[in-house]
């Protein structure tokens, strides 16, 4: 079958087969290897991706489904210069990243959070990263991540 959407900003065509899930089409045929294979069932959120700006586990989402949309992996999320963007920058400062298995599911899901309400609180920020799991942090440097961004960049938005 032949896929064409939107990936990372930029319009891709591809042939897949149809049963294909997003996952493995975005690892096996375009090669973005960011996009993790967790538990395959959709428990884990390591393979979150953006599907049209809302948040989604790749694995359970047929490669059809994202026919036609928007997709954004791991590798679509980077500052201007291409290194980490704020939120990136905020999981290096505040530890979030260990092991990094779950890290591009869980940077996904802040740029969702964040994306939906630029100012949440703790509990929305856990209520938002509730569909990842990490084995290594604990969580709180993770909420701690999202919550410092979200502060910098209502900060930033009030000096534009």
């Amino acid at each position: 079958m032949r896929f064409e959407l939107t990936v990372n900003g930029t319009r891709i065509a591809a042939e897949a087969p149809a049963d294909i899930s997003l996952l493995h089409f975005l690892r096996d045929h375009l090669h973005l290897i960011g996009t993790k294979e967790g538990c395959g069932v959709g428990e884990c959120g390591a393979c979150s991706v953006l599907l049209d700006g809302k948040l989604v586990n790749s694995c359970l989402v047929l490669a059809a489904q994202a026919n036609g949309r928007d997709v954004v992996t791991i590798e679509g999320i980077h500052a201007p210069d291409g290194g980490p963007n704020d939120l990136q920058q905020a999981f290096i400062e505040y530890g979030a990243v260990q092991c990094g298995f779950c890290t591009p599911g869980m940077v996904l899901a802040g740029e969702a959070i964040l994306k939906n309400n630029p100012n949440p609180s703790r509990r929305e920020i856990r209520e938002g990263i509730a569909g990842n799991l990490c084995r290594c942090t604990g969580y709180q440097q993770i909420v701690d991540a999202i919550e410092a961004t979200a502060v910098r960049r209502q900060e930033k938005a009030s000096h534009d």
